[in-house]
């Protein structure tokens, strides 16, 4: 089996609707987009930052790292991927699109999308978690924790924001503890021929009616393989979001943790 090579790319925007300048937030004392490079430059031989805004660029070459400028016209972070991976004139195999408001993000993760790949006929990568039955009907039911069905064999079927499956004849009360539901978690990896090539398809029916972009890799065939993880991070969208963090990265520091 060929020994496959892998690059990291962590597509980050300024110009963020919610939170404008997020990537150069600080948590820690150091910008959010340096927690997430240094976590995953320890995991992978080659990380770059892919950007629009040169801000980010100077940010991240002051504390050592790689970036690449990309275009602003870009829909999502596969695509700002792609064109990172262009430029850069990589010939790695394998793609990891890591999101750049994940500074939580686990090792075990990125192990974890790496491990899809021992099976010759993954195209995509993606992760997803149980949700957790404490959590209650409200957290399965939030559409902006869009929601996995998988096969047998741990193929992506469907993500929805709609809880699926839907347990005809069970109270909804008793979901959670009568079925094991997928919390999809958007880390991406992706075969550098198939990223090339889904980066050219329009947009189906399922992705505009759910706004998410991999029912459109769904519905034109490619095989997206899913690994089970256990970690729950604190991704960022918003500045209500970084107070969390930072409440999360103190709880994690007082019982002697690390981020």
């Amino acid at each position: 089996m060929k020994l496959l090579k892998y690059i990291g790319l962590i597509p980050a925007r300024f110009a963020s609707t919610r939170f404008p300048g997020k990537p150069l937030a600080l948590l820690g004392g150091k910008p959010v987009i340096q927690h997430v490079y240094e976590k995953v430059a320890s995991l992978l031989p080659e990380v770059y930052v892919c950007t629009d805004d040169d801000r980010i660029v100077e940010a991240v070459e002051q504390f050592g790292g790689k970036a690449v400028l990309t275009g602003s016209h870009h829909r999502s972070g596969t695509d700002r991927c792609r064109e990172a991976y262009q430029n850069l004139g990589s010939d790695a195999d394998v793609v990891i699109n890591i999101q750049g408001d994940e500074p939580f993000i686990h090792p075990s993760q990125i192990k974890a999308l790496q491990s899809c790949f021992d099976n010759p006929d993954t195209d995509i990568a993606t992760l997803v978690k149980p949700f957790d039955a404490g959590g209650g009907l409200e957290m399965l039911e939030n559409p902006n924790s869009p929601k996995v069905v998988l096969s047998a064999d741990r193929r992506a079927l469907y993500f929805s924001r709609s809880v699926v499956p839907y347990l005809r004849g069970v109270d909804k009360q008793e979901w959670l503890g009568r079925h094991t539901f997928y919390k999809h978690i958007g880390l991406y990896a992706y075969r550098a021929d198939v990223l090339a090539r889904i980066s050219g398809l329009a947009p189906g029916q399922l992705e505009q009616a759910e706004s998410l972009e991999q029912l459109r890799w769904l519905e034109n065939g490619y095989t997206i393989r899913v690994a089970m993880s256990d970690v729950e991070t604190v991704g960022i969208d918003t500045p209500a979001d970084l107070e969390r963090a930072e409440a999360f990265l103190a709880s994690r520091m007082q019982k002697g943790g690390c981020l």
